[in-house]
């Protein structure tokens, strides 16, 4: 099976949900390199969920003017070798294992490349060239023997004139390649559907480029109904049913009011489900995410679209969709699992559990009303109500809001769940009642004269003399052991290289470096397999640091003890010395204070090491931690760091706040806090440098870091020339208390199994690749965030505690 870290996932215009593909396949420890195709706006690529932010592509790619498959094939490739080029990864490092589209805009294209590259694929062959073409959508389920509308499309007037005579209406017009509402308009007679006919190939499309054909329909009566699937090999997993609140609203006939789950054995959602598998085999959809989104009519369902790619709306729904299926899945893990788990996809149930697990709805906001945002309570006053989950605005303070017509002018939607149906409908009843008051947004007002208008004010006249106009004022403002096959020992390479020896552990000598804590407990396990050990304290280790032992371990009588000389020369002459006939074979870390000189000692005494070169004689160091690994494309922290404060002003004058500030070289909670304004950080910047750190010595670098949410987690692994052995996976319980943010409450295990362990295990790896923390323990600190694991810290040693 191959590294996913090395497995390349392409996806092909991601924004709004398709980001959120992107994010899940990124957490699972994949790379994903954007293609951007031909027209696709730029603001569209700005299109992308709160809960996305931080996603980061491995490179992006523009499908550029005059390019075939053969063109993009080659930028992508070379693209993806300059990437492995800058972490350091020869040229054939990634390969290309999937092809997705990250949006409707993407699907052609998707469907195309992916045929051509030999990954996973719906093919673009024959019938299939144009499958998101809404007119072959229909001539394709018609030919399937199942219920379409009728029809007529072209790129000129005169290709649907006769239809649209003897249609009876209303009909609706839109773009054949249509994304959400987008054009949409339902025409009441045949000169409005000529006049929208013509508009729609003046305009641009919201995913960039103009309409080229519009596509003229039957109007179809009945509830309209969203059906989410996920497939793979032609096996059709349905993810959800929904049902579309749309109504008529501000002069359009198709204003979304939001969207109602349905339980998969209600008696609609027994015949929509199979009537929108039969249409995923008539359209060749046999790979990823769909989005069906049919009619309820009096003769049975008719299908409106068939969006080949995930349901959109900023995957806003996700939540809900989780909570509704017990918490397990939705279509954002379950398009992964397509992709790249084929053991998990078989794992998913055929359709969502009846009942249904959760009390919801998602809610798009609709507003009466326009103008420049100044404020908006409204949303404020949404938060705080007993069912919210989840808000995602569209509008922002000093953007414009317009009356909502469709989808895309919708000023955000929220998503309420409740165990209580009746506290549901209350909360959603008075969201609907601040809308029709206008109470989402306080508008920016401009004062205008209220004076009532005379002759003279329309140039016909004056007043008669004598006579005052009227004025009105108002103000507008609102371990024994023998060692067998020596040849992996890198001391004893040479003549023993390829023949077996057995060594004598009584002749063999260890040296742990500042063992304290955990370290003491390894250095006793070495004692305990028959070998000798050397103690080696560090400069400015203190006294009382050497007496915390674990009671487990008794008293340690070591070999010799060795304090650190002032070279790295006279260090190793002293260890020398005191092993006198005893042969050194590793020089191990025994808690955080002895990393560096561990690190550096191992590389001059020619043990197995993990080395101190170059940026990595550095390990130790967070920010060089954080730096590292965002230079080997994985999540990293936002930071600045400095020996005073005018390093970190402008960092903490911009994030947002709270902040974490702590020692770059600490251990454990010591110095850290969460400091929730600038005063404060900038008086616990300067309190660092002023007492002393708990390993001895004092703080020379203060390192300010962006505060993550999410659970805390650990990782504790050994390595061994490059191969990783998750030990443990723990939880921590971490809680405010006594005027601290962070108190450790205790630590729960976590099962190696779980998708989250997975998903830390796999990111922790990838760390300790970035640092190249080849042998020995570690113990990653982690952050679950919204975003995928993110590195609190990699403290290079074993846990302590």
């Amino acid at each position: 099976m191959m590294n996913p870290s090395q497995s390349l996932i392409l996806i092909v215009d991601p924004y709004s949900t398709g980001c959120m593909v992107a994010q899940e396949i990124s957490k699972r420890g994949y790379p994903v390199m954007a293609i951007w195709t031909k027209g696709f706006s730029d603001e569209m690529k700005t299109h992308v969920p709160v809960s996305c932010r931080d996603l980061k592509y491995v490179a992006q790619v523009q499908d550029e003017e005059g390019w075939d498959l053969n063109d993009l094939e080659k930028a992508v490739k070379a693209t993806a070798v300059s990437a492995a080029n800058k972490i350091g990864r020869g040229e054939d490092y990634y390969t290309i294992v999937g092809c997705i589209a990250g949006g409707e805009a993407g699907v052609d294209v998707a469907d195309a490349f992916s045929e051509h590259l030999g990954v996973l694929s719906n093919g673009a062959k024959g019938d299939f060239a144009n499958r998101r073409d809404k007119k072959v959508q229909q001539e394709l389920v018609r030919s399937a023997g199942l219920r379409a509308v009728r029809q007529a499309c072209g790129e000129k007037f005169e290709d649907v004139e006769e239809f649209l005579k003897s249609e009876s209406y209303p009909v609706v017009l839109k773009p054949t390649d249509s994304a959400g509402s987008d054009g949409v308009k339902l025409c009441h007679t045949y000169e409005e559907a000529k006049a929208h006919f013509a508009y729609l190939l003046t305009v641009e499309a919201v995913n960039g480029g103009f309409n080229t054909q519009v596509l003229c329909q039957e109007f179809l009566r009945g509830n309209e109904y969203v059906i989410d699937h996920v497939s793979r090999n032609g096996v059709h997993k349905t993810m959800m049913v929904w049902v579309y609140d749309k109504r008529p609203r501000n002069g359009s006939q198709f204003v979304y009011f939001g969207m109602i789950p349905i339980d998969p054995m209600s008696e609609e959602a027994k015949v929509l489900i199979p009537y929108t598998r039969g249409v995923l085999d008539a359209l060749g959809m046999v790979h990823g995410p769909s989005h069906g989104e049919v009619i309820f009519t009096e003769d049975g369902p008719c299908l409106v679209e068939m969006n080949c790619r995930a349901h959109g709306g900023d995957g806003n729904w996700a939540p809900l969709a989780r909570a509704l299926c017990g918490g397990k899945y939705c279509q954002v893990e379950a398009t992964a699992d397509a992709y790249l788990d084929e053991d998990e996809f078989n794992k998913l149930p055929d359709t969502p559990p009846s009942p249904l697990q959760a009390h919801g709805l998602e809610v798009n906001l609709v507003s009466y009303s326009k103008g420049k945002v100044k404020s908006m309570p409204g949303f404020d006053v949404i938060k705080k109500l007993p069912s919210f989950v989840w808000l995602s605005p569209a509008a922002s303070i000093g953007s414009e809001v317009n009356f909502t017509v469709d989808l895309i002018s919708s000023p955000g939607c929220c998503v309420l769940m409740n165990s209580d149906k009746a506290v549901l409908q209350k909360d959603l009843d008075f969201i609907r009642y601040l809308e029709e008051i206008n109470g989402l947004f306080v508008y920016e007002t401009k004062g205008a004269s209220l004076a009532r208008p005379t002759a003279a004010t329309f140039g016909l006249g004056t007043l008669p003399e004598g006579k005052k106009l009227h004025r009105r004022a108002m103000t507008i403002d609102r371990p024994g052991m023998l060692r067998i096959m020596s040849s992996d020992r890198p001391e004893l390479r040479g003549g023993l290289m390829k023949r077996f020896t057995t060594i004598d552990a009584s002749k063999e000598v260890a040296v742990v470096v500042d063992p304290y804590s955990t370290g003491c407990l390894i250095a006793k396990e070495i004692q305990n397999r028959g070998y000798k050990v050397i103690a080696l304290w560090t400069k400015g280790f203190s006294d009382e640091m050497k007496l915390h032992v674990p009671l487990s371990c008794g008293k340690i009588t070591y070999h010799a003890e060795v304090t650190e000389g002032d070279d790295l020369g006279e260090t190793t002459r002293a260890l020398y010395t005191a092993a006198g006939q005893l042969r050194i074979v590793c020089c191990i870390a025994g808690g955080e204070a002895g990393v560096d000189a561990a690190d550096l000692l191992s590389e001059r005494l020619q043990v197995r090491t993990n080395g101190a070169q170059g940026v990595f004689a550095n390990r130790r160091d967070k920010k060089v931690q954080q730096e590292l690994i965002a230079q080997a494309g994985i999540r990293s922290v936002r930071q600045a760091a400095g020996k005073k404060f005018e390093d970190v002003r402008e960092f903490l004058l911009k994030e947002e706040y709270p902040v974490v500030l702590k020692p770059t070289d600490s251990a454990g909670t010591d110095g850290v806090k969460l400091c929730h304004d600038f005063d404060e950080a900038r008086e616990h910047f300067e309190n660092l440098f002023e007492v002393e750190a708990v390993n001895g010595g004092y703080n020379t670098e203060v390192l300010c870091q962006e505060f993550l949410r999410g659970k805390e987690y650990v990782v504790d692994t050994v390595s061994r020339d490059g191969e990783h052995k998750c030990m443990q996976v723990w939880c921590y319980d971490k809680r405010a208390a006594n005027g601290a943010a962070f108190v450790y409450f205790g630590m729960l295990p976590v099962d190696s199994a779980s998708s989250e362990a997975k998903l830390l295990m796999n990111y922790a790896f990838r760390v300790l690749d970035a640092l190249e923390m080849k042998n020995g323990p570690g113990h990653a600190e982690i952050i679950l965030t919204a975003s995928g694991p993110c590195l609190v810290e990699m403290n290079c040693r074993a846990q302590g505690g």
